[in-house]
């Protein structure tokens, strides 16, 4: 089935990464802004982990340079710089910090124009951070709730909506997941470190965006 987002006033993005919002949702973001909806972007942890034994790459260095990845990927799918929020959690120990993003999710819906869709990973992703901002979704009144996949790309959600890209906004999202470059080869220095291969990369820019309605919100 075709994923609409009616008439929402505003969207937010819940990211449990620096990246997982335009991995989750490039597109519909770019196509929102567009209209004039407001999107906003919560990104929960700092993003540190991906390569901690890199020298080059201090974590300092790495969390600022994944902040200003972030923005400047969606500041060319046209949200500002002023709408994205970092709360800087350590990435990899979000289980720690589970009532703090709870409430932090709750005050950035609670900002927003109504009605508004928000959305958050899905519960099956892979990766533990992910989950942990899945289970944090409260629900509010005039509010729907999305879950996205990430890990493993192409996971299968009930009741799954699609948003089928253009040609062009997939060429958009492709340009913009490569764009964080510290997660797509640019750190060297760290041999267990993460990067996307060309075949996840692929995988994220798939021709559709998945989203089903979260039980219960």
């Amino acid at each position: 089935m075709r994923f609409d987002p009616g008439r929402a006033r505003a969207l937010l993005v819940v990211a449990p990464h620096p990246d997982d919002e335009a991995i989750a949702a490039h597109g519909l973001i770019a196509r929102l802004a567009r209209r004039g909806v407001r999107v906003a972007i919560l990104v929960v942890s700092d993003g540190a982990a991906s390569h901690p034994a890199s020298k080059a790459w201090p974590r300092q260095r790495l969390i600022r340079e994944r902040q200003r990845e972030t923005r400047r990927a969606m500041r060319r799918a046209g949200v500002p710089a002023s709408a994205i929020a970092f709360l800087g959690l350590p990435d990899g120990r979000l289980g720690a910090h589970a009532a703090d993003i709870r409430r932090s999710i709750t005050r950035a819906v609670r900002a927003l124009p109504t009605p508004s869709l928000a959305l958050v990973p899905s519960p099956a992703d892979a990766h533990p951070d992910h989950r942990v901002v899945a289970a944090a979704a409260v629900r509010q009144p005039n509010v729907q709730w999305w879950r996205y996949p990430v890990w493993p790309a192409g996971q299968q959600l009930r009741g799954a909506r699609i948003l089928a890209l253009s040609a062009q906004e997939r060429l958009a999202k492709r340009h913009a997941i490569r764009s964080y470059r510290t997660q797509a080869g640019r750190i060297t220095d760290d041999p267990g470190g993460f990067a996307m291969t060309a075949q996840q990369i692929a995988a994220f820019s798939r021709p559709q965006e998945v989203f089903a309605r979260a039980a219960g919100r």
